[in-house]
């Protein structure tokens, strides 16, 4: 694992043992990883999402759907200093420890932590414009159909949804990829994550927002990159 480590995060390697100790630690004590995994943390959480790294474009406004801990969104960012991230998690016990975490690591900069569910980033809330990415990334959070109407509206025209998932990917892309076109993405496809670098590789879905599908959104405020609002 060292190895792998290395390779994926580089430079930022002491910053992403930083972010490991917090998991393992006051991680495990608020109930946001539980006590089993505190010693899979590497094997099973950081390095399954940092090796999705290499499916975001340089660059690219990230939107982190179900961020929970932080997975795969603040794996992201360590690994991927150029992206700009937003996490995006509805409880406030989960968003207060990834407020203190972004602090704590020093990624204000360009991790962003917002307390709702995807419905309303991608509508507006509490007078903060919507939210739109590059890229939608999530982690185990649902089927795909469900998974695909959460994210989809969150994503620019021509960005994607890269959803990590198991075995279960497959069968997911035939059983929705109906579903999946009604709400304006493109044919599914699978993929393999982090092939010689990691065992074994992570599978992610990915599906592009070919076209805008339902009302337009709701709220106010100039948009730029990574829904951050202009308007203060």
């Amino acid at each position: 694992m060292a190895g792998a480590a290395r390779t994926l995060f580089g430079d930022r390697l002491d910053l992403a043992a930083a972010y490991a100790e917090l998991l393992a630690t006051d991680g495990v004590v608020r109930g946001l990883i539980g006590p089993r995994e505190a010693p899979r943390i590497w094997d099973r959480h950081l390095l399954n999402c940092a090796v999705v790294a290499e499916r975001i474009p340089e660059g690219a406004a990230v939107l982190d759907v179900g961020s929970g801990a932080g997975l795969p969104g603040l794996v992201l960012a360590i690994a991927r200093p150029d992206l700009t991230v937003t996490l995006i998690e509805p409880l406030a016990r989960r968003t207060s420890f990834l407020i203190e975490v972004v602090e704590q690591l020093g990624l204000a900069k360009t991790v962003r932590v917002f307390r709702g569910r995807a419905e309303e980033a991608a509508s507006g809330a509490s007078g903060v414009a919507p939210l739109i990415g590059d890229v939608v990334t999530a982690r185990a959070v649902a089927p795909l159909d469900r998974l695909a109407a959460w994210c989809l509206p969150l994503a620019a025209p021509g960005g994607r949804l890269v959803a990590l998932k198991g075995a279960s990917a497959a069968e997911e892309i035939v059983e929705h990829a109906a579903a999946v076109a009604k709400l304006g993405g493109g044919e599914p496809t699978m993929h393999r994550c982090g092939v010689d670098v990691i065992d074994p590789p992570t599978t992610v879905v990915e599906i592009v927002r070919e076209r805008v599908v339902g009302p337009a959104r709701a709220g106010g405020g100039k948009k730029s990159r990574g829904g951050r609002s202009r308007r203060r």
